[in-house]
């Protein structure tokens, strides 16, 4: 799947990184590349949601990322 959004930190702690899609969607992403790791206003990310994962955070379905390009 294809995704465009923005990057943000979510949750308390240490907190995740999560992509908020332009639908309002979040996804929380699972072991994301050192490049998403930031806030990004726009970012396209192409990957496949993972249905076999529990995370403490949980604050979205879990977007495994394959590979992404940062919009802005």
């Amino acid at each position: 799947m294809q995704v465009i959004g923005k990057i943000e930190k979510k949750g308390f702690g240490f907190g995740t990184w999560a992509l908020v899609a332009e639908d309002g969607t979040i996804y929380e992403l699972k072991d994301p590349p050192q490049e998403l790791r930031q806030a990004i206003a726009k970012v396209q990310i192409e990957g496949q949601i993972n249905e076999d994962v529990m995370t403490i955070a949980m604050i979205g379905p879990v977007l495994e990322v394959e590979s992404f390009q940062i919009l802005s």
